[in-house]
């Protein structure tokens, strides 16, 4: 049995669903929403990727090392963007949140909030995890900014440790949360999200 079973989130009109091929054309549309290939520090596929992109993280499910996940606006079926659970270790009840990206028209909404606050509680309530943790590039600061919303704390940086799409090597930014500040971190972006709701 996999650390990761295939499990359906819902919450606040968004469905995150297990990736699958017949998620290509709905992530082709996605990205083309801003070119987010473009974006040096991102893991965007450019359109004609777009179908190895979902292949390997289906490599990676079998492999039990990720589990991707396509975000679905559940009102019209458009397909958002995806995010993943990666780097999962069953040994010691942790994994990774990452390769996430959303459509350039979303970015700024409820969606990010939603769909971490989906997946932390899938990790630390129904795996179990005893910790959650996320990477990403040093120069990627939205990203780090987003991170610390949803109340990680930064564990350090590895220097020289991944090759960008550009050929240029990244320094990492690595975060965690344990399970026992999950509760807080909980209560946080729930009043995040009704603040959202009230304004929007």
């Amino acid at each position: 049995m996999a650390f990761v079973e295939p499990v359906v989130l819902r919450d606040r009109g968004l469905r995150l669903e297990p990736l699958a091929l017949a998620h290509e054309a709905g992530l082709v549309a996605a990205a083309t929403d801003g070119a987010l290939w473009t974006l040096r520090i991102t893991s965007v596929p450019e359109p004609e990727q777009t179908r190895r992109y979902i292949e390997t993280a289906l490599q990676g499910r079998a492999a039990g090392t990720r589990f991707a996940f396509a975000v679905i606006d559940e009102s019209s079926g458009r397909v958002l963007g995806s995010t993943s659970y990666h780097d999962i270790l069953p040994a010691v009840q942790r994994v990774e949140i990452g390769y996430t990206w959303y459509a350039r028209s979303v970015q700024r909404s409820h969606v990010n909030t939603t769909c971490k606050l989906l997946m932390m509680g899938h990790a630390f309530d129904t795996l179990r995890c005893r910790v959650v943790g996320w990477r990403t590039d040093n120069f990627n600061f939205a990203s780090q900014r987003a991170i610390e919303r949803l109340g990680a704390r930064k564990d350090g940086v590895i220097r020289g440790h991944a090759p960008r799409r550009d050929g240029t090597i990244r320094d990492t930014v690595m975060y965690s949360m344990t399970a026992d500040e999950w509760p807080e971190a909980r209560a946080q972006l729930l009043y995040l999200l009704q603040l959202h709701a009230q304004t929007a």
